[in-house]
This record gives structure tokens, C-alpha cells and sequence, in this order.
């Protein structure tokens, strides 16, 4: 599950324009006039499932990080697997998706310094300070950069909202909120729909607006709750080798450099201009706030090792029966980080065994169930991304270079990081109430008795955090649902404290191993739904779309309308 860098700009604004026009079923059409077929439970491998996480998630894999020895070893792996389960290769005649990237190691980092005070500060790299440049550049330098604090950093004029308003930060470094500025109200009503994060909301977003408006650096104020992960997954995320996409002519501009300040450090900083973090934050959350001029400059320089490469992402295909052309998505990211901050132990793999070799072992799994199912109406196609971890990379590529048109893909689900903790009556529901998948989801859950629960944290912004979302902004409808936390063994209360410890001990560190003591039986009952859900998508005659109103109905019916066939 991603938290790190995106290097390609949004392309929102373009999708929130588009004129939209009518497909079928029309919006607002009741579930009853889609084509809901009923689908028998799939015979799937519990050992497959078991067989490939653990080969995934071992020590020989190093962490499966692209461009390395890890990643050549999941292409064969994967490869074998599909082609055992039935799979056609699903891009001609390969198996693989070249996917140019560069990595870019920041090393020799210079404590990031700041004068103007009465007495200057000085911050230590991973202790108080990360950073990073997108730029293919060997040496990073911010000499005294003059610091503005421009609230969340906001500019939506379709919302009557800008940060910016009235500021040049050319050759400055402006310090940011993170998420949005209605994060902590009780419901879904607000300028940002409240609780619940918006894109504007993330970090990728603040740097890349960062970079429209000209700065020169970009430093996200870390806290916990409105981020929700802390400093130690920042920390472990943001140091070492990272993965972008390869930029070409034209591409949108960069700031020098992107980081994140710990909370301490921000109020240390902020105490040093004479202000005050709960304050400020306090103001920004009003329309009409002006940013801050801060009368403090910062200082820091380091260098940085480039390295183009190509990874990969992996596809494979069951050619449908009498719709070989309509396509339907089961998506999951092979990727994860590689070598990363060593724990106490030494232990410097972050083996990634749930985050997401899970994933990746459920395509494998459900490829098999499928074709000894033999092949449905529609095609459907499993895709392994590369990537996700550095930004949703290998999935923007695919959306943006589709083998398969974006107007034949009747849409897809997702998987990323599979719940272990046994099994649920309920599942969650990332970004519910969007499209007509939802009536899908209905039937799929209704056959297996089970409910549907909210996403418990909107304001964490899951929708934008993993490869689904990349197919979304572009049209595509997707569906994300993760394993619930209504657990048949202890109630909500049990699966809120599994969900606790993986994030706070195992989530992007070197402990998200694959352990034999595992109870997959939760696992099980949630492969039974993604494999009623892709069965049934692949049946039915019928395109969901998104609903009336939303984001990105209006991309979905512009694309539609331009297809010569699909939607």
C-alpha cells in the first residue's frame, strides 16, 4: 500500500472538465435493470495462495523492489504461475509490460538548517527531517530559501479556495498541512466533504501544486492523525532508493526538493517566527486564508545517485467465450520496498509478505479458479503492477498505455494487502456509494451472507492510496474492498486491535514477514468474493458506470463516447 512519491502530475483537473455524455445503464438507474448474474462459489487453492506468499515474501526475493534480482525472480514466478493456471500471455505474445522508470538514491544529506532566528536550528535527517528530489539531478542544494507556511496548500477554484492567493514562492519553500482542511469534522459534509480526504488531501497533491506555483522546496508538517501512519513509516518510506516515472518533453515542473518535517521540528520552526502550530492550523482552515511569511530561510544540501531501468508490469489473460474484447480487471502490486531501515535485529528486508504478496498470490489463485471454471462471456485479465509503492507507477503507466482499451475494460477489482486475521462477517468498503459496482458487490455479498461496512477513516484517504485509483481518474470503474473488522472471533473489537499492530509493527517494515502460524480462512471467504465479483462482471452484458455526479463519471462517458466499441 503506497505512501511514497508521484511523479506524474494529476490529471483531475482535465477529469472534472470533461462534458458528459449518456451510457447504459443511464445514471440513477435502479440495480434491478443491470445484469446481475448469479455466480457459483470458485474452487480456489488455499495451498496456492499459502505456496506463493511465502515464496514472494522470502528473504530471496529481497524485499521485491524494482529493477533488482527481487523483481526478476517475481516476473518467473509469476509467469510459471499464470501460465500453469491457464493464462494466455496478456500482452501479445509476453508476459510483461516494460514500464521505464528511474531510481534516484539521496545520500551525503547536510542537517537541514535554519537561520533568521535569534538563535539558529539545525535538523537531522531522518530524525527530525526527510527528503527527496524528483529531479535527475547529482547534487540537491537549498541555500537560504525563504520559508512560507501556506496552510494545506490548497488551490481549487472550483471551490472558491487558493493557499496561494497573493504570493510569489519562487525560489522558496513553503511549509504545509497534511490532508485536508475539514479532516476532523464528524460527518461527509464540509468544503472537502468533511471527514472524508479528498485528492487535495494528499501528499502527492501538495507537491505537485508546490511545484505549479513555482517553489523551489515543499515540506509536509507530519502528525499522525491527519496522516494516518506515523514518523517510522515516513521515515522507512522516504530514505533510500526511489522509484519514478521517466519524464519526456513537456512534462509538468518539479521543485528542487519534497520532504517531510516531524511534528516536533515543525513546532520548533514555527516557535522560531513567533507562531505557533495548533494556531495556524486553526487559521488555515478557514476560507480566505492568506499564508504566512515565516522571515526564516533554510539551508540544506545532498546528492544523489541516478539509475534508469525498466521494470515491469506482469499480465496474463482467459480469453472470454463470446466477448473477447470486453475486458474485466483483477489488479494487485507485486512491488515492495526493497531493503529499508533495519529493525532492531538487523533485519534490513522489508519482505512485504501482506503488503502485498498477498495480493499477488490472489491473482494466481483466482486465475486458476477461473479457468477451471472455464472461461466466461468477457475476457478477464490479471495484472500484477510494479511500482505501487513509489507512487502508483506501474498502475498510471498501464492506465495511460493500456493494452487492453480503457472503453472495453467493463471495470475491475482490486486487491492489496489481504486481511490475516481470520474471518469477518463484514468486508470494508473503500470508497462506497461511487459507481454501479456497488450493486455487483451487493449480490456478490448477499450469496456469501455477509455485510458491507463504511470505510471507518475517510479522512485517511485509502481511495488514492493504491492502484485502483490509477484506473479511476481515467474512467475506469473499480471496486476496492478489504477484509473487515467485524470478526466472527471477538467482534470489532478484535479486528481494530489486529489492525492496530500490523500498522504500529509491521506496515512497511522488516517484521511484514510471512509466518506458518497464519490463519488463511478469512482469506478464503474474501477470495470468494473478488472471485463472485470478477465472474460475474465478466458475465453480465451490462457496463457499470459511475454514478450521477461523481468525479469521474464525466471522463468515463467522454471516453465512452469516443470508443467505436465498448461502453
Amino acid at each position: 500500500m503506497n505512501i511514497r512519491p508521484l511523479a506524474f502530475g494529476t490529471l483531475l483537473a482535465a477529469t472534472f472538465g470533461l462534458a458528459a455524455c449518456q451510457t447504459t445503464p443511464a445514471p440513477g438507474t435502479a440495480s434491478a435493470a443491470l445484469d446481475i448474474p448469479a455466480t457459483a462459489p470458485g474452487a480456489i487453492s488455499e495451498r496456492t495462495i499459502k505456496d506463493v506468499t511465502r515464496t514472494l515474501s522470502s528473504d530471496a526475493f529481497e524485499g521485491r523492489a524494482p529493477g533488482t534480482v527481487g523483481e526478476e525472480k517475481t516476473i518467473a514466478l509469476m509467469t510459471e504461475r499464470f501460465k500453469a493456471a491457464g493464462l494466455k500471455p496478456g500482452n501479445g505474445n509476453s508476459w510483461v509490460q516494460e514500464v521505464p522508470l528511474v531510481e534516484i538514491t539521496g545520500r551525503d544529506y547536510a542537517p537541514l538548517t535554519i537561520s533568521g532566528a535569534t538563535a539558529p536550528l539545525s535538523f537531522d535527517f531522518r530524525k527530525d527531517w526527510v527528503g527527496v528530489t524528483y529531479r535527475e539531478d547529482a547534487a540537491t542544494t537549498l541555500a537560504n530559501s525563504e520559508l512560507v507556511f501556506v496552510g494545506y496548500g490548497i488551490n481549487a477554484p472550483e471551490k472558491g479556495w487558493n493557499d496561494y492567493a497573493g504570493l510569489d514562492v519562487k525560489g522558496k519553500t513553503v511549509v504545509i498541512l497534511v490532508n485536508d482542511p475539514d479532516w476532523q469534522s464528524a460527518g461527509l459534509e464540509g468544503p472537502f466533504n468533511g471527514k472524508a480526504m479528498t485528492y487535495y488531501g494528499r501528499w502527492t497533491y501538495k507537491y505537485e501544486e508546490a511545484a505549479r506555483q513555482g517553489a523551489a522546496g515543499a515540506l509536509i508538517v507530519h502528525q499522525t492523525a491527519p496522516a494516518a501512519y506515523g514518523w517510522n513509516v515516513v521515515e522507512s518510506s522516504w530514505t533510500g532508493a526511489q522509484a519514478y516515472a521517466r519524464r519526456g518533453a513537456g512534462a509538468p515542473p518539479l521543485t528542487q526538493m519534497n520532504g517531510w518535517l516531524t511534528e516536533d521540528a515543525s513546532r520548533r520552526l514555527l516557535a522560531a517566527a513567533g507562531q505557533d502550530l495548533d494556531a495556524l492550523t486553526r487559521a488555515a482552515r478557514t476560507k480566505g486564508f492568506k499564508p504566512v511569511p515565516l522571515g526564516l530561510k533554510l539551508s540544506t544540501r545532498f546528492a544523489s545517485d541516478v539509475r534508469s531501468f525498466t521494470s515491469h508490469n506482469i499480465i496474463g489473460i482467459l480469453p472470454g467465450s463470446e466477448k473477447p474484447d470486453e475486458y474485466v480487471l483483477h489488479t494487485a502490486h507485486w512491488d515492495h520496498l526493497g531493503r529499508c531501515t533495519p529493525a532492531a535485529d538487523g533485519d534490513d528486508i522489508c519482505n512485504g509478505a501482506i503488503d502485498n504478496a498477498t495480493g499477488t498470490a490472489a491473482l494466481v489463485a483466482l486465475a486458476e479458479a477461473h479457468a477451471k471454471a472455464g472461461a466466461p462471456r468477457r475476457s478477464l485479465v490479471f495484472l500484477a503492477v510494479t511500482a505501487e509503492e513509489s507512487g502508483l507507477l506501474g498502475a498510471t503507466y498501464y492506465a495511460q498505455n493500456p493494452v487492453y482499451p480503457l472503453a472495453q475494460t467493463v471495470g475491475g477489482v482490486n486487491m492489496d494487502a489481504l486481511s490475516l486475521a481470520g474471518p469477518a462477517r463484514d468486508v470494508t468498503v473503500i470508497g462506497g456509494g461511487k459507481s454501479q459496482l456497488d450493486a455487483f458487490l451487493d449480490s456478490a455479498l448477499k450469496a456469501a451472507g455477509r455485510t458491507a461496512t463504511p470505510d471507518a477513516k475517510p479522512e485517511a484517504g485509502y481511495y488514492y492510496r493504491s492502484d485502483h485509483f490509477a484506473f479511476a481518474k481515467l474512467g475506469v470503474p473499480m471496486i476496492y474492498v478489504e477484509g473487515g473488522e467485524d470478526l466472527i472471533a471477538g467482534g470489532r473489537a478484535a479486528g481494530e486491535a489486529v489492525a492496530a499492530d500490523y500498522t504500529e509493527n509491521r506496515y512497511h517494515g522488516p517484521k511484514d514477514e510471512f509466518n506458518e502460524s497464519w490463519d488463511w480462512s478469512g482469506v478464503m471467504t474474501d477470495l470468494q468474493l473478488y472471485y463472485r465479483l470478477g465472474r460475474t462482471l465478466a458475465m453480465s452484458t451490462s457496463w457499470p458506470n459511475w454514478n450521477d455526479g461523481d468525479e469521474f463519471r464525466g471522463v468515463r462517458d467522454a471516453s465512452c463516447k469516443a470508443a467505436a466499441k465498448g461502453c
